[in-house]
Parts: structure tokens; sequence; C-alpha cells
């Protein structure tokens, strides 16, 4: 019922920036969270960066400082700016949806994927 759709990726050299996009459609009236996660080569999705609608944001140790997650209610987007960029951060960034009731920083807390947009980060 919700349909997320990223954007944003490409190729940037080390200390760069990217900024993701996230468009959500769809029964969007029952989201409370959205988040970002990423997955590189042979690792396990990892948490990111997530913002509820009341405001409250969340982000990784990893990122903490550099990346900020941000959110256009009239659009229904969220977006990520990647600031700093270092190769570790190479990987498919994945936005998500979640409907409530669980911890913003699980992956297993949200309900509805996107399909992932490659960020890869040159040294």
């Amino acid at each position: 019922q919700v349909q997320l759709v990223e954007s944003g990726g490409g190729l940037v050299q080390a200390g760069g920036s990217l900024r993701l996009s996230c468009a959500a459609s769809g029964r969007t009236f029952s989201n409370s969270a959205m988040g970002w996660f990423r997955q590189a080569p042979g690792k396990e999705r990892e948490f990111v960066a997530a913002i509820r609608w009341s405001g409250m944001s969340y982000y990784a140790e990893s990122v903490k400082g550099r990346f900020t997650i941000s959110k256009d209610g009239a659009k229904n987007t969220v977006y990520l700016q990647m600031n700093s960029l270092k190769p570790e951060d190479t990987a498919v960034y994945y936005c998500a949806s979640q409907r409530g009731g669980a911890s913003a920083y699980l992956a297993s807390g949200y309900d509805y994927w996107g399909q992932g947009t490659q960020v890869t980060v040159s040294s």
C-alpha cells in the first residue's frame, strides 16, 4: 500500500557530498517513520538514519555529524544529505517506511522498502 522510490545515488570522490531522496506514495497517512539503511557486498543491511513524522531523528554513530536526514511533509519525501563521504560509505542505500510500534533502528521494524540506489565513493 506504500510505494517508495529512491534517487540521488552516484559516484563521488572521498570528501564529496550527495543528497538522496525518497518519495513515498500510497497510504502514506499510516507512516510513523521513514529511515535509510545501507548494504555493502558481503555485509548485512545496516541502519543509517531515520526520522519520525513528529520530527525526532536518529543516526548511526558511523554517520553522525556527516549525514543529515530531513523531510518535506507536503511532498511526502525524505532526504539524506551525505557530506564528507568516505570509501566505507559505499553501498546500496535503501529507503524504508514504518507503520509504527517498532524501533526506528531495526530493519525488522519497517514494513515497506524501496528498490535501492547505489552510492560509490572512490578513494
